[in-house]
């Protein structure tokens, strides 16, 4: 896609995409929250994707329309109501965070060649990136836990991966997304900067290595976890958290 020129600066649109089908699955609210995640930070850098899915919502709300109206039980709304007066308004949810991922530093303000500026959609999780407790898992390669893994196999990363380190080769046991914040990374599928969201699943293997003169900030988010055909991943695999 042709770059866009601001006065300000220069702005990059996206060159990978989700899928229609993982559009379609985000826009009714069937995608987990890690997923739903990775797709609402690609949103934010990407207008073709913001269109896309309004088409799919207006298409899902036709549908919905034409719809027979279903009976409502008579208490229905009395019980509703009823709940809502007993239940209490969620609190502040960047104030809620667990001590390891507060601000370590919340009065330094990044710069453009540090850290980025996040997507309105990770600051429900981090308010900023900078004095994040980035945890080591190996030469090259840092991580923040955002989401641990559930039940049903989601989860959900920070990874920060230095100038031209690689990680580990792996299989995926479901859906994998990432979506880059701040440099590049390349595979055997492609290269992918800013806003770019590289989706791959179950029939797909790859080794992601950082290939830009600055770290490669990245969200990672699976469904399921990762298979490691390495030694180094095998041994990696109880600290990855993916």
């Amino acid at each position: 896609m042709t770059p866009r020129q601001s006065t300000a600066r220069q702005i990059f649109l996206p060159n990978h995409h989700p899928s229609d089908a993982l559009l379609v699955a985000y826009g009714a609210g069937s995608l987990g929250e890690g997923l739903s995640l990775a797709v609402a930070v690609h949103l934010t850098h990407c207008p073709d994707c913001r269109a896309a899915l309004a088409e799919v919502e207006a298409l899902g709300g036709a549908l919905l329309e034409d719809l027979p109206p279903a009976p409502l039980e008579t208490l229905s709304l009395a019980a509703t109501l009823d709940r809502l007066d007993r239940e209490e308004a969620p609190a502040n949810p960047c104030k809620a965070l667990p001590s390891r991922l507060r601000l370590s530093k919340p009065n330094h303000v990044p710069t453009a060649d540090t850290t980025p500026a996040l997507p309105r959609p990770l600051r429900t999780y981090v308010p900023s990136l900078d004095g994040l407790p980035w945890q080591r898992l190996a030469p090259g390669v840092r991580r923040v836990e955002l989401l641990p893994r559930t039940a049903s196999g989601g989860a959900a990363q920070l990874l920060r991966i230095a100038p031209g380190t690689a990680l580990p080769h792996h299989g995926h046991g479901g859906l994998e997304l990432t979506v880059v914040l701040s440099g590049h990374f390349a595979d055997e599928l492609g290269r992918y900067g800013p806003g770019d969201l590289a989706e791959v699943d179950g029939e797909t293997s790859h080794q992601p290595i950082a290939d830009s003169h600055r770290d490669c900030i990245c969200l990672i988010a699976t469904d399921a976890p990762l298979r490691f055909t390495g030694l180094m991943g095998r041994l990696m695999q109880p600290f990855i958290g993916l």
